[in-house]
């Protein structure tokens, strides 16, 4: 808890609005007029603001650019059918595993009430940028980094909270083509996998980079160790249905605890559907592949939601998947996830923040 929340508001002179082109809206390249920063100073959160969006000053011997002192969150609000709320997908979800995050980097706990009133105020005051097109959404970004202005090696003292907006459409318009990644390594054991560090990401690009240039969008990472057993895609959990059960790897502390991938499980466990949580092997799914039983392969993510998979490569031959109208559990997923997002359902979780 802070004391006092009082958040002053700054507004644009004018909105950018009207001159955003809303039938196309890259992931990640357009911002809503406004954001939310707050300072950790003397061991206390404070100086709560909103202020429009644009361009900051921090100092250049802050740690978070020299160490990536930094860590973040994802989460998106959708429109209601009615127009007249803002849904915003299981943020308690996000706050927890933040503060998870904050604890592995040596961060200050944010409190519930400034991560979710700084969520909430914004996106009231940019309400008018929640796109509503079909598969369309307003991608909220909460992050913090090291304030300092020290490039010592020491736990930080002083610390930045943020959080801005980007109307965003889906984030893969098209099935997704993996490489089993099985050289270059995303995290290992007793690292920083399970948080969402800014460093993991930046290592990851290279790799991922190859593999674009082979011809696929992402990697399905390997274990940091033997990378004998399957671990997590670039931007997201993944998924096999085998032989009519839903697999995917146990969580561990080099894998991220995606909250579309809790919601996926919790979601085929209610329908009755075959799950497991273990350890699936390289050879195990490269020989499920090869005889033609993997039914299904998905990516779950919050920016992706839900990804299909349509190919998979390893050691330079590529397997392809059923199609895409034939995979009865990830459409499914997808689909009950989409209705329940945007209010078009029930919601029996009570997974849906209203603003």
């Amino acid at each position: 808890m802070v004391d006092t929340l009082k958040i002053s508001t700054k507004q644009v002179a004018e909105s950018r609005l009207s001159k955003t082109d809303f039938s196309n809206l890259p992931f990640g390249k357009v911002y809503t007029d406004h954001m939310f920063l707050a300072d950790f100073k003397k061991g206390e959160w404070q100086n709560f603001r909103i202020i429009p969006y644009g361009s900051m000053q921090i100092s250049p011997a802050t740690p978070a650019l020299h160490y990536g002192h930094s860590i973040f969150e994802g989460m998106k609000a959708y429109a209601s059918s009615s127009n007249k709320e803002a849904l915003v997908f299981r943020p308690l979800e996000n706050w927890k595993r933040m503060n998870i995050s904050a604890e592995r980097l040596c961060m200050p706990s944010i409190p519930e009430d400034l991560f979710m009133e700084s969520i909430s105020t914004l996106i009231d005051l940019d309400r008018a940028w929640i796109p509503k097109a079909e598969g369309s959404s307003l991608y909220i970004r909460p992050f913090m980094f090291s304030a300092d202005e020290f490039i010592g090696i020491r736990p930080s003292e002083d610390f930045t909270f943020m959080v801005i907006l980007s109307p965003t459409g889906p984030y893969y318009s098209a099935p997704v083509k993996v490489k089993i990644e099985t050289h270059y390594t995303r995290a290992v054991a007793g690292g920083t996998g399970y948080a969402k560090a800014g460093g993991n990401y930046g290592g990851a690009i290279y790799p991922a980079k190859l593999a674009q240039d082979e011809g696929y969008h992402q990697l399905i990472w390997t274990d940091g160790k033997t990378h004998e057993y399957i671990e997590e895609s670039g931007t997201m959990n993944v998924m096999f249905v085998i032989d009519d059960v839903l697999i995917t790897p146990p969580l561990s502390d080099s894998i991220l605890a995606g909250i579309t991938r809790q919601s996926v499980l919790e979601l085929a466990r209610s329908w009755g559907i075959a799950v497991e949580e273990r350890k699936i092997s390289v050879r195990e799914l490269v020989a499920a592949l090869e005889q033609n039983k993997v039914q299904e392969a998905f990516g779950a993510g919050t920016a992706a939601t839900i990804a299909h998979i349509e190919l998979i490569g390893f050691e330079g031959k590529n397997f392809t998947l059923p199609a895409i109208e034939k995979r009865q559990i990830a459409n499914r997923v997808f689909n009950e996830l989409e209705n329940i997002k945007r209010g078009n359902t029930p919601d029996p979780f009570d997974w849906i923040y209203k603003i």
